[in-house]
């Protein structure tokens, strides 16, 4: 056991800061409403698709790139902010902004009308994950962290859960339309929660080596950059979390509509059975890779590798599995197992890089690796798909879409490869952090 690694995950841990678990609770809220925002475009696609008269490209732009886009773009500079300023009044300002944009969709009558509402989504949720996860590492201690980030990071599968069975219930009601509506308001009234009940934590007064008495300065963005680019375990996480975000984001964007279009799976049946299965295996995903990584992290650094390595892998072979299944029965109980592991990566990325990163910059560094979530797998996995669906359909596939889908599973193999690079250089990483708190 490496024994320097070992202090890197569990520092000494100070007195808990009062507040912390009704600021992770509503920080949670406020993020399972910017999932369920990216997710009701998903679930309704069908019937927008319809009405809108969209072919599968760009259904996979509006799900993927033209959000991606802008919230890649906008991240990096609200990340910066988010080092500066007060974090809590930024993430609420942000909900804010993405909820009425959310609403705006409603009124969409064409595909560019769509696309400029969503781009507007995806500039206001820019604000809202990398400083919140700023804001909880200065609420817990590096040893609580992946533990605490796979339970804030559920907001992913909540929001799934909420978009899929709550934006199908009120489709079937007020159609696709008054679905946008409704979840916009929602957003509103989390804004305000958050705004009026959670206080600004003291940056950095729970790491090793860092006076909480004494505020330090932002880094800068090239300093944020020298020192991620030094350390060739965040930059190999950009590969390895880019390669799983292109997986999973683009497998849970298509299942919905794989399941309507190829296996005749009723919209009502989405809401039904979908919703509930995708937001339980998704949370167990994304809340069992934080809590393996708690446990097995503080005898051995490399468990933040190994972990997402091995939940990848086991990706690739059970997707194809789901998708090539007989009817849509089939499908979503085979589906069960990839929408578990292929969430697995999430918190582990998340952790890893809020231990590795200055104090400083940490919300900056956290931009950076959503950077490759979000260009690389939000981005690229939705539109890769759709557009490989489309050329299949030109080319005579009579199921374009399974084809298109089974083409994720090999990405899924690329990315446990790059995991497993991980694994071999975070340990002298950590001892390096280690060796710096101590000067």
């Amino acid at each position: 056991m490496d024994q320097a690694a070992t202090t890197v995950a569990t520092p000494t841990t100070p007195a808990a800061r009062p507040g912390r678990t009704l600021a992770l609770l509503i920080l949670t809220a406020v993020g399972t409403v910017n999932f369920v925002d990216r997710q009701i475009l998903s679930v309704l696609a069908e019937p927008i698709r319809q009405e809108l008269h969209l072919s599968d490209t760009e259904l996979g732009l509006l799900t993927g790139l033209s959000f991606a886009l802008f919230y890649a773009i906008m991240g990096v500079p609200a990340a910066m902010l988010a080092d500066r300023v007060n974090r809590v009044r930024l993430v609420a300002a942000a909900c804010l902004v993405w909820s009425v944009f959310t609403g705006a969709c409603a009124f969409a009558t064409s595909f560019w009308q769509l696309a400029l509402a969503r781009f507007g989504v995806g500039t206001g949720e820019a604000g809202g994950t990398a400083p919140s996860l700023s804001i909880l590492a200065d609420y817990y201690p590096p040893a609580s962290r992946p533990a605490v980030i796979g339970l804030f990071t559920v907001n992913g599968p909540l929001g799934v859960f909420i978009g899929a069975s709550v934006g199908g219930w009120a489709a079937g009601q007020f159609g696709w339309r008054g679905a946008f509506l409704l979840v916009a308001g929602v957003g509103v009234v989390a804004a305000l929660a958050l705004a009026a009940l959670v206080r600004e934590p003291v940056r950095g007064g729970l790491d090793p080596g860092h006076d909480a008495a004494v505020q330090p300065k932002p880094a800068g963005l090239g300093a944020t950059l020298a020192v991620f680019m030094s350390r060739p375990t965040l930059r190999l996480l950009l590969l390895a979390s880019g390669l799983a975000a292109f997986v999973s984001y683009g497998m849970l964007n298509w299942i919905p509509a794989y399941l309507m279009r190829v296996q005749g799976m009723p919209l009502a049946e989405i809401a039904r059975w979908f919703g509930p299965a995708a937001g339980i295996c998704m949370g167990l995903g994304i809340w069992g890779g934080g809590a393996l990584v708690n446990g097995l992290g503080k005898r051995d650094i490399r468990a933040y590798a190994y972990v997402p390595g091995l939940a990848v892998l086991v990706t690739a072979p059970s997707l194809a599995l789901a998708v090539m299944a007989s009817s849509w029965q089939t499908a979503l109980l085979f589906m069960l197992v990839p929408m578990v592991t292929c969430t697995m990566f999430t918190a582990p990325a998340l952790a890893l890089v809020q231990n590795l990163s200055p104090v400083t910059a940490r919300a900056t560094a956290t931009a950076l690796v959503l950077l490759a979530f979000n260009i690389v797998g939000l981005g690229g996995g939705p539109l890769a798909i759709g557009m490989v669906s489309d050329a299949l359909a030109a080319a005579g596939d009579p199921a374009p879409l399974r084809t298109a889908l089974l083409c994720a599973a090999p990405v899924s193999v690329l990315a446990a490869l790059a995991y497993f690079a991980v694994f071999r250089v975070v340990r002298a990483d950590a001892n390096s952090i280690l060796k710096e708190a101590a000067a």
